[in-house]
């Protein structure tokens, strides 16, 4: 009788240790997606800000020279 206690905790240990195994290898692999999608959104963030830069450089190049005004 005892052994068979034995065998049933066994059981169920090994269960419970199996839906944890699979719960680490899903985590695992979203996880990994999510490493993906954060690569994806910083090369777009980048991206925007080289081209930020681009156009600011641009409207630097095109405000006027400041105007000395004189006074007499």
């Amino acid at each position: 009788m005892a052994r068979m206690i034995l065998n049933g905790s066994r059981g169920s240990h090994l269960n419970e240790f199996l839906k944890e195994h699979k719960a680490v290898h899903e985590q695992g692999a979203t996880i990994a997606e999510l490493k993906k999608q954060i690569a994806t959104l910083i090369a777009a963030a980048k991206e925007q800000a080289a081209q930020i830069q681009k156009v600011s450089a641009q409207i630097e190049m095109t405000k006027p020279a400041p105007q000395v005004v004189n006074n007499p």
